[in-house]
């Protein structure tokens, strides 16, 4: 970890373009709100001794995070926020700082890195990709062209040296981002190719484009001798569940409801009964397999609705437990998760409990 490094996450924006009733930087992308994903890449880094995360509402922030991570509340402005960022880090040692926007979850290790070693003899480095668009300026009634070839296009993170940007930005000069506050001022900066998979998320488009759904059902008779998994705990009983496997129905059905939903075949076919190789295997390891395949082809879990039928035990019990059980195996937030316990009334071979049956609904995204 570098001493002098400092990453500011602008995400205080409102996200006016992008017609929720939450702003972006909150929204689920990928399994978790799109701000997360910069934090823990950077996190993962570790090239930052101090993580500054810029709010609108400190009440959004749900997840906890290192105590590296100072979260602050922005301004009414892009630059508003940027400002009040580096004033507060003023009491830090602060020698390198990167701002970037929450709204671009998708750059690399790599680029920061890049950005970083550029700092060691420039005052500030900018990534940017070239326009792959015809462009036109327009000033008030004029239109002009733009020559692709020295069209740039901006993106973050943008690396300063700190005491540098923060002089500059006392000014409190509004601006799209800080490299425009180097610029106006007709100072040096060094701009490096960035990353086409660096998009800014900017429309509700943009996020939510392939969502399928899928249902997943799953029932096992009871018997004695056997142990009783559900939702991957282990539940006291005297009678367990007869299968192959470790015969989870829930962990089953989820299966099978998020190989639907990805068009992936069924738990049957990549898990058969007739295999010695999963006999007893246990259905946390067949749910963390589906997972990692489904991740490779970019699907990724909107949510997960689960109904456990059974007149024993009382799921209440062990609902909470289950939920954080299969959020992480599923590398989901507990919230995209909904458990309900149901009963037959004492009907059927469930009434008299001798089987549990298990039915589950989930939609996942596919991103290109």
């Amino acid at each position: 970890m570098n001493m002098s490094n400092c990453f500011i996450l602008l995400a205080a924006g409102q996200s006016k373009r992008f017609k929720s009733k939450k702003p972006k930087q909150y929204t689920i992308y990928k399994g978790k709100p799109l701000y997360q994903h910069s934090i823990d890449k950077v996190i993962k880094s570790g090239l930052f001794k101090y993580i500054i995360l810029v709010v609108n509402n400190l009440n959004n922030i749900k997840k906890k995070n290192s105590k590296n991570i100072k979260i602050i509340t922005g301004g009414k402005e892009r630059s508003d926020s940027s400002y009040l960022a580096l004033k507060y880090i003023k009491k830090f040692k602060v020698g390198n700082v990167l701002i970037h926007d929450a709204a671009r979850p998708n750059f690399s290790i790599s680029l920061i890195k890049k950005i970083l070693r550029g700092l060691k003899k420039n005052r500030a480095v900018i990534p940017f990709i070239n326009s792959t668009d015809s462009a036109k300026y327009k000033l008030k009634n004029n239109i002009y062209n733009l020559l692709r070839k020295n069209t740039l296009l901006t993106q973050t993170p943008q690396g300063f040296k700190y005491k540098d940007l923060f002089k500059i930005a006392q000014n409190k000069n509004k601006v799209q981002d800080e490299s425009s506050l180097f610029i106006d001022q007709n100072l040096k900066v060094k701009f490096i190719l960035g990353e086409r998979n660096n998009f800014k998320i900017t429309f509700n488009q943009d996020i939510n484009n392939n969502i399928s759904f899928g249902i997943g059902f799953d029932i096992h008779r009871l018997v004695p001798k056997r142990k009783l998994y559900l939702g991957g705990l282990k539940v006291k009983s005297k009678l367990g569940t007869l299968g192959h496997s470790d015969g989870d129905p829930v962990l089953h059905a989820i299966t099978d409801a998020i190989l639907g939903a990805c068009k992936m075949g069924d738990i049957g076919q990549k898990f058969s009964d007739k295999s010695r190789k999963f006999k007893d295997i246990r259905s946390t390891v067949i749910l963390k397999k589906v997972i990692n395949e489904i991740k490779q082809k970019n699907y990724f879990i909107n949510n997960i609705d689960i109904n456990i039928i059974t007149q024993k035990p009382k799921i209440s019990i062990y609902k909470n437990k289950m939920i954080k059980l299969i959020a992480d195996i599923c590398e989901i937030e507990r919230n995209m998760i909904n458990i309900k316990g149901k009963t037959t009334e004492k009907l059927g071979l469930i009434g008299k409990e001798k089987a549990i049956a298990c039915e589950v609904i989930t939609s996942v995204t596919k991103y290109d």
